[in-house]
């Protein structure tokens, strides 16, 4: 029998690795065969997995906690299964998903089936991924509308705010069109025609008059 290998990845330096850790915890593997990536999945380019390969021998079994840790979409996650399994002859043992583990049956039945859920298992995966990204999109799009900006905050030039302000006021330009001119989100509008409105009386010569509307 083989060695016993791990790998744990996740997509930012931010993320909490605990949870693939302890699913890893009855195998009590040495911390030597225990190789993670903390960065984002958009490629393989990630050392500790080069290194894990570069280690692994026909025999060994290579445990993982989802999926997705083999790749960043359908078509990698099944190039990366293939290399490991009929290249490579490791085998392989997905611990969210039992049917996922070539050491259960070595026959041509039990390798169909792996690989037929597999191929399921991974296009959902990316199918969901896909979702997410349409989703955020369409949120994106939707703030758009409403007038929020993204990026950097955009100055506002207080004479060109006032006379924009002043045509809002008066009604003459809806708050879109003020957005438009402007190139601001709402909430920055609002902010400052707050100010502006406060701002609006002055004393002069001790007689309070409003500079507008």
């Amino acid at each position: 029998m083989g060695q016993i290998y791990a790998y744990v990845r996740v997509s930012t330096k931010d993320q909490n690795e605990d949870r693939q850790l302890m699913a890893l915890q009855p195998f009590g593997l040495d911390e030597s065969h225990i190789f993670m990536d903390k960065q984002s999945g958009k490629d393989f380019d990630r050392p500790k997995y080069k290194r894990l390969m570069r280690r692994l021998k026909r025999g060994d079994l290579l445990l993982i906690k989802s999926i997705d840790r083999l790749g960043r979409n359908y078509q990698e996650i099944l190039e990366q299964w293939r290399l490991l399994t009929k290249q490579r002859g490791v085998d392989i043992r997905v611990l969210d998903m039992p049917l996922l583990d070539t050491t259960l049956s070595k026959d041509l039945l039990g390798t169909f089936i792996a690989d037929l859920v597999l191929q399921l298992l991974s296009f959902v995966a990316q199918n969901e991924r896909e979702a997410i990204k349409a989703r955020q999109a369409e949120g994106i799009a939707a703030a758009k509308r409403r007038g929020v900006r993204f990026g950097r905050p955009v100055k506002v030039d207080p004479a060109t705010f006032s006379a924009v302000y002043a045509q809002w006021i008066s009604g003459q330009i809806t708050t879109q069109e003020a957005l438009g001119t402007l190139r601001v989100s709402r909430s920055t509008f609002y902010r400052h025609a707050r100010k502006t409105a406060q701002d609006g009386c002055r004393v002069s010569n001790g007689t309070l008059y409003e500079t507008m509307g």
